[in-house]
């Protein structure tokens, strides 16, 4: 009887372990995917910093105030400079009209606009002193800027029955390597710029002193070979 029993324990101990060691495996099937889906590999901490990030970075002083200006802006800023140095002319000063005459040069292209004015100039004051050259350029400025005569300075010149030298609508020609060709030209673009004051400033008319057309006009200066009125 003690063996039977003895028998019995020994398959009872048996089939319990082999239960035990059937659902040991059968949760650790079960609860594999469940932890691996759960934990995670943590990423490593990256020691790069992003270009963008890296350019701000750069862009902040040490103490973290306000953006410095990197190198490649710095650079931009002085070849600004430089063209702006190179552009940019230092205003034209003189004591005296005739020196500032000379500071003039023909330039190699004309503009028409500036022909007229130069022409005009010339056949009507290239024997007077620079101050009645200037006054006689004032005048044709006055005109196109006035209402009462054609808006541009080609058109107040070649006005129907203004200026005695133009004639069918041309021009005499101008020897163009002339000393009073060069003051015209230096004239006229001193009163294009308004470099100079005339005292005649404001004319309108003007006509040679041989004559008297009896205009009923404000009679404003006497200047060399011609009185000016406006």
């Amino acid at each position: 009887m003690s063996k039977i029993l003895k028998a019995a324990s020994a398959v009872a101990v048996a089939v319990y372990t082999i239960a035990t060691f059937t659902l040991t495996d059968a949760s650790a099937a079960f609860a594999t995917p469940l932890i691996a889906d759960l934990i995670q590999p943590v990423p490593a901490a990256s020691t790069e910093t992003p270009a963008a990030e890296s350019d701000q970075t750069a862009a902040v002083n040490a103490n973290g105030d306000a953006p410095v200006q990197t190198v490649q802006t710095i650079q931009t800023v002085q070849t600004i400079q430089q063209i702006d140095t190179q552009t940019v002319r230092p205003p034209i000063q003189a004591e005296t009209l005739a020196q500032l005459v000379s500071q003039h040069s023909i330039p190699a292209s004309m503009d028409p606009e500036l022909r007229c004015l130069a022409s005009t100039v010339y056949f009507e004051s290239k024997g007077e002193t620079l101050n009645g050259q200037l006054a006689v350029a004032k005048v044709v400025l006055e005109r196109r800027d006035s209402p009462r005569f054609p808006n541009s300075i080609c058109g107040v010149v070649y006005q129907k029955s203004q200026f005695s030298f133009v004639r069918g609508g041309r021009m005499p020609a101008i020897p163009a390597g002339s000393k009073a060709w060069a003051h015209a030209v230096a004239i006229s673009q001193i009163a294009l710029n308004d470099h100079w004051e005339s005292p005649v400033e404001g004319a309108l008319f003007f006509h040679a002193r041989h004559v008297s057309p009896g205009w009923r006009l404000t009679r404003m200066a006497s200047i060399d070979n011609h009185v000016f009125y406006r």
